[in-house]
């Protein structure tokens, strides 16, 4: 019996007074949040969902969030995170891509309609056969998009004996938007989802009087989930959770409740940095951990905010379909600033050329990773999986050089992925898209510079004969059926691109 929820049951145990979250004014207790699942555990079976049935979750960072996820997880089901900013298109793919038999969905707000977006999404999609809305007022019965999860839940009892998971059993399928086009699931079991955050919680020592971690990371995306929220629950600390990053809201939060560890992308630390010089502010005292991941972070940041905060950057390394954390700078070690450390515990690290031979010295070369950490395989697509996998190896796409101290540091993505503002977009993805709208006859879609973001999304647009869409149609079009981290924000038109004599895009000649 292996089960991750054991971290919250374990935690509400031992410290059921202690405060397990915080949002805005609410200050809920470990005892209080492992009890809504345990509702949450209870309704799934009630209504038919047993164990191995797929549950998605559909909601930004907020106290449903850990509820609903546990929920799911103590009742012997799947969770499904999906990402907030997709439209309904994309969401159908998804529910549908992973037969999920039941989707828990925020209402949003009129700025992200989730609500809307996810009934619409929910009808389309014919195997999935529960909907419950997570309403955005508090313990509110009714919804517009249908049955609400306070009604849902009521009568349901807050005892539950969680059913019994075996170590290689699917706990979460996270969705890697793929390089070749449509996003991937990644089958995560209970053994590399626990084992990854029990050991992602022992690199830092726990202050004795609890940690308070804060959560602006996307619960959704494996780095929140792992790293952020399934550590802090491990730790039995206090996760003070933000839906959206706003770098002021962020310090003011950092200020008030005392966080003592905090996890982002380079963007946001940038921001951080950027605020406190322009308000001419003293930085928070608190926090004793600061963890960076998504991507490279510059060393002047890292400088930075070490001269600002006073404690370093720590950066590590890890993908969806690693747990996803597979290295970092860790505490017994000097830190490299600029590096990604060198693999944790359990983990092995190599570089390999593209017919999976080990590349001595320092490289470069293609990571690949094997370990606790390493998912069972591509949900539904053996094809794609025996393409990255080989005797328990996972090949990551990124390619790296190794020092002598066994430090890695990524020097480049494969494939051309961007990423903008710590999210990864797959370039052939958003082609695939554009090529649907009559005005375009062809398209490349590259990452270009960008001050904040770190990339900003430009497709290069060959018109189809005759067309007459402007720049800016084009762009509107692309908002209206794209995730908003996904949409080009720059089109320029040409009348032809750069190719290879095959006749492939020479997409460094574009950058």
């Amino acid at each position: 019996m292996l089960n991750l929820s054991i971290i919250l049951e374990d935690s509400a145990r031992n410290t059921p007074d202690r405060t397990a979250l915080v949002f805005g004014d609410l200050r809920l207790p470990y005892s209080m949040v492992d009890s809504v699942a345990n509702q949450v555990a209870n309704l799934l079976v009630a209504r038919g969902i047993g164990k191995g049935d797929k549950v998605a979750l559909l909601c930004p960072n907020l106290p449903y969030f850990p509820f609903v996820y546990f929920g799911i997880l103590k009742a012997g089901a799947t969770v499904v995170p999906l990402n907030v900013l997709l439209q309904p298109r994309e969401i159908t793919y998804h529910l549908t891509d992973s037969d999920t038999k039941a989707l828990f969905c925020f209402e949003g707000s009129p700025e992200l309609p989730m609500g809307a977006r996810g009934r619409e999404a929910f009808d389309a999609a014919e195997g999935c056969e529960l909907f419950f809305v997570l309403p955005a007022t508090p313990l509110a019965t009714e919804s517009e998009y249908g049955e609400s999860f306070w009604a849902a839940l009521d009568g349901m009892s807050g005892e539950f004996e969680t059913v019994q998971t075996e170590p290689d059993d699917t706990a979460a399928i996270l969705y890697t938007s793929g390089t070749t086009g449509r996003p991937k699931g990644a089958v995560l079991t209970h053994m590399n989802m626990l084992t990854n955050t029990i050991v992602s919680d022992e690199m830092f020592p726990a202050d004795p009087r609890g940690d308070v971690s804060l959560a602006v990371l996307p619960l959704f995306h494996s780095f929140g989930q792992t790293a952020v929220m399934n550590v802090s629950v491990r730790r039995r600390a206090t996760l003070v959770l933000q839906p959206r990053f706003e770098s002021g809201e962020t310090l003011k939060l950092m200020r008030e409740e005392k966080v003592t560890m905090f996890a982002g992308v380079p963007t946001m630390f940038w921001a951080l940095l950027s605020k406190i010089h322009a308000d001419g502010d003293e930085a928070p005292s608190t926090l004793r951990v600061a963890v960076a991941g998504g991507a490279a972070c510059p060393v002047e940041v890292l400088k930075d905010f070490e001269g600002t905060f006073g404690i370093p950057i720590l950066e590590g390394y890890g993908l969806s379909e690693t747990s996803p954390v597979a290295s970092f700078n860790q505490l017994g070690r000097p830190t490299k600033p600029g590096t990604i450390g060198f693999p944790v515990w359990g983990v092995q690290m190599r570089l390999v050329d593209d017919g999976w031979n080990t590349i001595e010295g320092e490289g470069s070369g293609e990571i690949a990773i094997r370990g606790h950490n390493v998912m069972k395989g591509y949900y539904g697509r053996p094809e794609a999986t025996e393409e990255v996998m080989r005797d328990g190896w996972f090949r990551t796409g990124d390619i790296a050089t190794c020092d002598e101290d066994g430090y890695y540091t990524i020097i480049d993505r494969t494939k051309d992925m961007i990423i903008r503002g710590g999210f990864n977009v797959y370039p052939r993805e958003l082609e695939e898209v554009l090529m649907t709208h009559p005005a375009v006859s062809l398209v490349a879609v590259v990452g270009v510079p960008h001050d904040s973001h770190g990339e900003e999304i430009k497709a290069y647009v060959i018109p189809a004969p005759g067309a007459t869409a402007s720049e800016s149609e084009l762009i509107a079009w692309c908002k209206a059926n794209m995730a908003a981290y996904k949409y080009p924000r720059i089109v320029e038109f040409r009348e032809n691109l750069p190719m290879t004599a095959t006749g492939k895009i020479l997409k460094r000649e574009l950058r």
